[in-house]
């Protein structure tokens, strides 16, 4: 069994020592030089208007765990209703006891106000 990871592990290996192999080589051959202008944050080119260090609301984090939470989900209906017809009626019973958890998270998001923007 353990020589059937053999590849990968080789993969690995040889994965990170590419990716030492161009750090030391930026590092040894890249420039040196080093500018105010060349260390100034910019976005996407275009210099920045307002601070770059501003304090984020909590709600932010709260928006993008509850998108994590549908993009997981989504994640997991799609391949299920692909193979539903196939996978008889212990497939929809393990569907239901999914979306029972789904909605638990759901009900107590929105007992805690998160959807309240």
């Amino acid at each position: 069994m353990p020589e059937s990871f053999l590849p990968i592990l080789v993969l690995m290996v040889v994965a990170a020592g590419i990716a030492a192999v161009i750090l030391l080589l930026s590092a040894v051959l890249g420039p040196r030089l080093r500018t105010r202008r060349k260390l100034d944050t910019y976005e996407s080119g275009v210099p920045l208007v307002d601070v770059s260090r501003k304090r984020v609301s909590i709600r932010f984090f709260l928006v993008a765990m509850v998108f994590i939470l549908f993009d997981v989900e989504i994640a997991f209906l799609y391949p299920w209703a692909l193979v539903f017809r196939s996978g008889g009626p212990a497939l929809f019973v393990e569907m239901v006891v999914f979306l029972a958890i789904l909605a638990v998270g759901y009900a107590y998001l929105w007992k805690k106000g998160a959807f309240d923007w």
